[in-house]
């Protein structure tokens, strides 16, 4: 059976230690003395000393802590996700071919301080092994490194302060002959600090003003810095289960990213959707710069491809990751994301947008064939929930704006507040932001669409907001499409007219003649029954003035001198929309039979 002999202590009000001798034999020799404040621990060939200033050391043996924030960890180490914590051996160095090499020269110092900041910030252990079935130096240390060195660095021990469980684990490797001396060294303070911000963070998984003003009080009352206290706090936010998985998976992505010499467009979505969980879960970009630094190389470059496309990707792809089940959480906060980029990707004509999603839907169906947690069904038809809404509001809004003469009617009101009430339940203002702020912004928006999209916007608002009924906003929008058809009928009849007798619309007895003849005809054909507003003929002459005055006048000018600012200047302070100027532009290049590629190049400008 095993024997243990344990010694328990305090160097000061900061360190704390528990030294423990451990054999598979049944007596154990006193393996300590103290000399004043000095403390040595011995065994033959052996010898570890704590003092006020720190520890020193010969013989074999060396010292291991667990791998946090701010512990240089050797690529080899990082590639390999079992390995949780450093070793160093005394005596040890690495050749030029990064193989390691052993010497007699194992003796050293360290200062508590020192040790704690390139160490563990609250645990490091140090330890020595007594056999005496070898004696020289060098070949001990190679013979402790291929029997401890792999329990050593992937045991799960060593932040729970349990050296009986971790000396035998140890214990197990070893010859019979052999014992195992453990030194651990705890940091109070910085463990006090640790064990409060724990308390604080695992309650709420966040920090308030009071939790953040009690933890920098606490900090300074036990003296420890800032880089301390950010190495602690990212440690026990790493620790935390919605956390370390999220952080462990983009180290594995990463990982294989490096084996393949690349980061391809799945991969890049994975890490960006990791990185954005990490945000909403807070965790410490620091952790995800460091991995980014020792694994990242200048030929792993990212392929470029539209943010939107890339944002899509991840969220889309994170639905499908089973194995990892904190990737396949959705949130409306994803859902305002895949809408916006639909719009992008539909404004940029892109469809690499429908072929992601298409895809997804694909694999989605097979994973669910194949027995897959119904979770990512859900999520997938609750994405496809909403953009049958984007679609159908889309079209009703956009048929409302370019059509013209398109009447909404009671239904498709009704169902646009229910696509209104879905949209800002995920986001206050994203239905406007959607559906209007585009279409307003949309150059071939013509007078009309203008007027009745805003019209809608008003009109849904004040419905919602009791102000209006759903009969009244459907009967205002009637009269306006009845007058469009009014405008849209005078203007077809100047024009026919003025073509066949050009002047006769600069004057206004001219333009009360040309009304009177109109309004004639009209009667006469059953196709007016009231008189023509004046005001709408005068738009309707105003509009002609303008397109003469763009077709005679400045178009010449513009082809000629491949003017783009007077062009630019027109679109924005004419009041006609784009269709009807690039109409005008079509028939002149086509009446003067110029090139098409101008045309093209003017417009492109």
């Amino acid at each position: 059976m095993n024997t243990e002999l344990r010694l328990h202590g305090h160097i000061d009000d900061s360190i704390e230690f528990f030294a423990t001798a451990a054999s598979a034999g049944s007596s154990r020799p006193q393996f300590y003395q103290q000399t004043g404040d000095v403390l040595r621990f011995f065994a033959p060939g052996n010898e570890l000393l704590l003092s006020p200033e720190g520890v020193s050391h010969r013989g074999n043996g060396g010292s291991f802590c667990e791998y946090m924030f701010g512990v240089e960890q050797p690529l080899a180490d990082l590639a390999k996700p079992d390995i949780r914590n450093r070793l160093i051996l005394y005596g040890t160095s690495y050749d030029s071919n990064n193989r390691l090499i052993f010497s007699n020269k194992t003796e050293g110092t360290h200062s508590f301080t020192r040790l704690f900041l390139d160490g563990h910030a609250i645990y490091n252990t140090f330890f020595f092994i007594h056999d005496t079935s070898n004696t020289n130096i060098e070949e001990q240390q190679s013979q402790i490194l291929r029997l401890l060195g792999k329990t050593c660095k992937r045991s799960h021990r060593l932040n729970e302060i349990d050296d009986a469980s971790l000396c035998t684990e140890l214990l197990k490797q070893l010859p019979k002959s052999a014992s195992i001396y453990l030194f651990r060294l705890i940091h109070k303070k910085h463990r006090s600090y640790q064990e409060r911000f724990r308390e604080l963070y695992f309650e709420n998984h966040n920090l308030g003003i009071e939790a953040l003003t009690e933890l920098d009080t606490l900090a300074n009352s036990l003296g420890i810095g800032h880089y301390q206290q950010e190495r602690i706090r990212i440690d026990v936010m790493y620790q935390h289960r919605d956390n370390y998985r999220i952080v462990d998976e983009y180290k594995k992505v990463l990982i294989a990213c490096r084996q393949k010499g690349q980061i391809d467009q799945e991969s890049n979505a994975r890490l960006t959707r990791l990185k954005t969980l990490s945000v909403r879960q807070g965790i410490p970009t620091a952790l995800f710069i460091t991995l980014d630094e020792l694994l990242k190389t200048k030929e792993m470059e990212t392929p470029l491809e539209p943010p939107y496309i890339s944002d899509t990707r991840q969220i889309l792809q994170g639905l499908l990751l089973l194995e990892e089940r904190f990737e396949t959480s959705f949130d409306s906060y994803d859902m305002v994301i895949l809408l916006e980029a639909k719009q992008l990707a539909a404004k940029n004509r892109d469809h690499t947008f429908e072929h992601l999603l298409l895809e997804t839907g694909k694999i989605c169906d097979e994973k669910i064939r194949d027995g897959a947690d119904l979770l990512i069904l859900e999520n997938f038809s609750y994405i496809i929930t909403f953009f049958d809404r984007f679609d159908s509001s889309s079209q009703q809004i956009s048929q409302l704006a370019f059509m013209d003469g398109y009447n909404l009617n009671e239904e498709v009101v009704r169902s646009l507040l229910g696509s209104r009430e879905a949209f800002e339940a995920l986001q206050t203002g994203l239905f406007t932001k959607l559906f209007f702020n585009a279409i307003e912004e949309n150059d071939y928006l013509g007078r009309f669409g203008g007027r009745k999209i805003k019209l809608l916007r008003r009109g849904l608002e004040r419905i919602v907001a009791d102000q209006q009924s759903i009969p009244g906003l459907v009967a205002e929008l009637d009269q306006l499409n009845e007058e469009e058809g009014l405008y849209l009928l005078l203007l077809g009849q100047a024009k026919e007219r003025i073509r066949n007798s050009y002047s006769r619309y600069y004057t206004r007895k001219e333009q009360d003649e040309l009304l009177g003849e109109i309004s004639q005809e009209l009667y006469e054909k059953k196709v007016l029954e009231k008189d023509i507003p004046k005001a709408l003929f005068e738009d309707v002459v105003m509009h002609i003035k303008k397109e003469a005055i763009y077709l005679h006048n400045l178009l010449p000018q513009i082809v000629t001198d491949s003017d783009q600012g007077l062009r630019n200047d027109f679109l924005t302070n004419s009041g006609l929309d784009r269709f009807t100027i690039e109409e005008i532009e079509r028939e002149y290049f086509a009446r003067h039979d110029l090139d098409p590629n101008a045309l093209i190049q003017l417009r492109a400008g």
